[in-house]
């Protein structure tokens, strides 16, 4: 049986810069694993009119093309949890790589709706793989220094892959290749898959598995400094003896099921903000607004672009103005920038002038969510789950993510064609105006505060809203605070 050796006293020096240089290649290529679950998501917007002019296809057929991506990743994920822990996180990743090529090729070679639909399928468990081990395996490597900015890094790769997908798609349009939009991803994701052959396993699934020696070794190329990495492999041990209870806690513990439920809410949020809505169906959206197929393409790439960038406004403000105040922003510019669209849509669009006006509150949705929604449900979901529960409630949240999804793809032609244009955006709008009632009665503010803290006053029984931070904490520090200086003095 391996043993720790005692750590010796911490270091705060930085890793060397060739460890410091390793350890940014690794996560970097790590994080390109969102790239790929962001080009999955993008090629389809632009790909599905001309799918449904070569098959000739409904509405209908078209929803459940795009929507069985997120079929399969639901499955996807469900899965990983256990993958992740039997193989690792670096054999799942490879799988996950070799099936995203897989299917990517099936797409372009698609010879029926049928079949492009099973080919969707198998991207799909791809992307739950993907989604639930990269950020995994990035929090297990990245040196703690840059930990933050290399998961946030996952994310933007998203947005990036997307944006990289309409851009595709566009290129692609002039043709009308569908097959050639579909397919073409494929070698990105070989790149990729060639890549994480490079990848070292993750020290703490090494020490799970009792491969302490493996650990130290992977973690000397990664930290540089020997002290460091006996302090990391002592940390990591000490965790380990926290076993994972999940179902059972789940079973057991009703303020358990309150954080379970909690992140599922928060989930449900955010694909009904109606975001993927636009991810997915862009073109037809534009088309709605009296666009040709060309001008649709490069509006659906504007649409890449502005969510990319708006991201950055999350990163950037997130740990100074906290996560409640954003998403009250987020929610509010989200309802106003798809009401007015839907106001547009009821008394026409007529002339450049209108249809330009109704673009531009379409971009101001996606600012809204970029900034609010799309980055800091998933914070808030890892946050308010605790410890021993943490994999399962955070599995619980991606799988919702996902079949939410699945349902959001799965009904907004059926929607459009039923109620109409201008009813589906106001619909849209409502759901996040309630959504603001959610996050003032449901969601704590977890800035600045340690998730210690929120487990205890989650296991207390404290409503969920008074889990995070709040103004008795601010004065509590303050007593502290004045009382160390009567004490001093």
């Amino acid at each position: 049986m391996n043993t720790v050796a005692p750590a010796p006293a911490a270091s705060s020096a930085l890793p060397a810069p060739a460890s410091r240089t390793t350890a940014i290649f690794t996560c970097i290529l790590a994080a390109l694993a969102g790239l790929m679950f962001g080009l999955d998501i993008g090629v389809i917007s632009g790909a599905s009119q001309f799918i449904q002019k070569d098959f000739q296809v409904s509405d209908h057929m078209i929803e459940w093309i795009v929507s069985s991506m997120m079929l399969g990743a639901a499955i996807g994920a469900l899965a990983a949890s256990w993958m992740s822990a039997a193989l690792g996180r670096k054999r799942s990743l490879i799988l996950g790589a070799v099936l995203f090529v897989a299917g990517s090729v099936l797409c372009g070679a698609a010879w029926s709706p049928e079949a492009l639909i099973a080919a969707r399928f198998v991207l799909g468990l791809a992307i739950g793989i993907a989604t639930f081990t990269a950020p995994l395996y990035l929090a297990e490597v990245a040196p703690e220094h840059i930990r933050g900015a290399m998961i946030s890094l996952y994310q933007l790769m998203i947005t990036i892959g997307i944006l990289v997908a309409f851009l595709s798609d566009t290129a692609f349009s002039y043709s009308g290749n569908w097959r050639w939009m579909l397919g073409v991803i494929a070698i990105p994701g070989a790149l990729f898959l060639i890549g994480v052959f490079f990848l070292p396993d993750s020290p703490r699934w090494l020490m799970m598995r009792g491969r302490t020696s493996e650990a130290v070794s992977v973690l000397t190329r990664l930290r540089g400094d020997e002290a460091v990495v006996h302090r990391e492999i002592a940390d990591i041990a000490e965790q380990l003896k926290t076993p994972q209870l999940g179902w059972h806690l789940f079973l057991e513990n009703s303020n358990f099921r309150r954080s379970v439920g909690l992140g599922v809410l928060l989930q449900l949020m955010q694909q009904f903000t109606g975001m993927n809505v636009v991810m997915y169906y862009a073109p037809r959206i534009f088309e709605n607004m009296g666009y040709d197929t060309h001008a649709q393409m490069w509006f659906t790439a504007i649409v890449g672009l502005t969510n990319v960038l708006a991201t950055f406004i999350a990163i950037g403000l997130v740990d100074r103005l906290g996560r409640k105040p954003i998403l009250y922003v987020g929610f509010v510019v989200m309802a106003l920038g798809l009401g007015i669209v839907g106001t547009m849509m009821h008394t026409g669009i007529s002339g450049h002038t209108q249809q330009m006006f109704t673009v531009a509150m379409l971009l101001l949705f996606i600012v809204g969510f970029a900034m609010s929604a799309g980055p800091l449900v998933w914070t808030l979901c890892s946050e308010v789950q605790p410890l021993k529960g943490r994999d399962f409630g955070i599995g619980c949240s991606t799988v919702t993510n996902w079949v939410a999804n699945m349902i959001v793809g799965a009904t907004f032609l059926t929607l459009l064609n039923g109620i109409g244009n201008a009813a589906t955006f106001w619909l849209y709008a409502a759901l996040n105006l309630v959504f603001i009632g959610f996050t003032f009665w449901l969601v704590p503010e977890t800035r600045g505060i340690t998730l210690e803290k929120i487990e205890q006053r989650l296991m207390q029984g404290r409503r969920l809203r008074d889990i995070g931070r709040s103004s008795k904490d601010g004065e509590d520090a303050l007593a502290t605070a004045d009382g160390a200086i009567v004490e001093a003095g």
